[in-house]
């Protein structure tokens, strides 16, 4: 088992805590990356109870942002939920074991209804980590930007490429604000290479996320992830991108699919194992 795999909650979505935490240990996986709702779900104290007794790295949360709203009242919902995801984070990572990274991944949202301007939509999104900077400093928390592919641009993340990540963290310290690298989102930029090494140079790679992209997609576009090998990623370049940029991390496997989610997540997480095996670890 590598050590640096790490099982991302979503890809077990129906999965309890209790369930994705022990599948995890019970899989030989050491680390996982975790979601706000299964952890509100039984409160956040007994949460990381939960995790401390697990014997696992947490390797981030999903997930703050969704602040891009004009409306100075939602705007302010948008901040005070995420200063609540920095708190949360800060105790997981404390609860988890030695080697956990306070990474909170923050997705920028999509542009508020009847709204075209996303060059404004962008801004508000900038605006609001920089606003969240303090907090996330005074926590301990890496506030981590996470790119998602342009099909995604009008309803979840107007931030669409790695260079437009790093362009929206550039002023802040690298210790507090940093990017998330998903192979699932940014596999098809042609500057990569470039934005991969600028990351690495300027200590911003908070996370490395690894999911394929597999067509035809289904019915949801949200869903047309695969596992590693099932579809049209070059896993080994991209991996051998980030460790020579520096990244020294956990790597997570994050799949939004429904056949996954259906199925018994003891098997997923196997398999999750067995693809990260063929298509990651040989390169870590």
């Amino acid at each position: 088992m590598n050590p640096r795999l790490s099982l991302n909650q979503a890809t077990i979505k129906h999965a309890d805590l209790a369930t994705a935490l022990s599948l995890t240990a019970e899989a030989g996986i050491t680390s996982i990356g975790l979601w706000r709702e299964p952890v509100a779900e039984v409160g956040l104290g007994r949460a990381a109870t939960m995790v401390s007794d697990s014997g696992l790295r947490v390797s981030s949360l999903c997930r703050g942002g969704f602040f891009t709203a004009s409306d100075p009242a939602e705007r302010a919902r948008a901040l005070d939920q995420n200063r609540r995801a920095i708190d949360e984070i800060a105790t997981l990572a404390e609860a988890g074991a030695p080697g956990s990274a306070p990474v909170l991944v923050l997705v920028a949202g999509g542009l508020p209804a009847g709204d075209r301007d996303l060059a404004s939509a962008r801004a508000r999104a900038a605006e609001a980590v920089g606003d969240l900077a303090a907090d996330a400093a005074g926590a301990g928390v890496v506030l981590a930007v996470e790119p998602m592919h342009p099909i995604y641009a009008a309803d979840r993340g107007v931030v669409s490429t790695l260079r437009e990540a790093l362009d929206l963290v550039c002023d802040l310290p690298a210790k507090v604000a940093g990017v998330v690298v998903d192979t699932f989102h940014v596999w098809w930029d042609p500057t990569l290479p470039a934005q991969i090494s600028r990351a690495g140079a300027e200590g911003r790679i908070a996370s490395y996320q690894v999911g394929d992209w597999i067509t035809p997609f289904p019915g949801d576009a949200l869903l047309s992830r695969g596992l590693m090998g099932d579809g049209h990623v070059d896993f080994a370049s991209i991996t051998r991108l980030v460790l020579d940029a520096g990244y020294t991390g956990d790597v997570e496997v994050e799949i939004f699919n429904q056949e996954l989610w259906d199925a018994d997540p003891a098997q997923v997480v196997a398999r999750v194992v067995k693809a990260f095996d063929e298509t990651v670890a040989g390169q870590l």
